[in-house]
């Protein structure tokens, strides 16, 4: 399964905003900010983490709609997109 241009870069996008989230988390750890601030910044970076692994997933269900992903390999099963959603669950 590869991901479509649309889907890639809206995962791209969260993936990139889920980075500049991360470092400030590890800014307000190095500054000692308050233990609450710190969860609820990391609560938003995993967050964004699995918004863009459900748009992976969702992409993937799209395209195994058809009888191929474009790129010649045979569309998951859906034994392979239930995996996929349980492993971000």
């Amino acid at each position: 399964m590869t991901v479509d241009e649309e889907a890639s870069a809206a995962v791209l996008n969260r993936l990139r905003r889920a980075q500049g989230q991360l470092a400030g988390v590890i800014a307000m750890i190095e500054a000692g900010r308050d233990c609450t601030d710190v969860v609820t910044q990391l609560a938003a970076v995993s967050r964004a983490l699995d918004r863009a692994g459900f748009k992976i997933v969702a992409s993937g269900m799209r395209q195994c709609m058809t009888a191929e992903d474009g790129a010649g390999q045979e569309p998951m099963t859906v034994e392979e997109l239930e995996r996929l959603f349980l492993a971000l669950a």
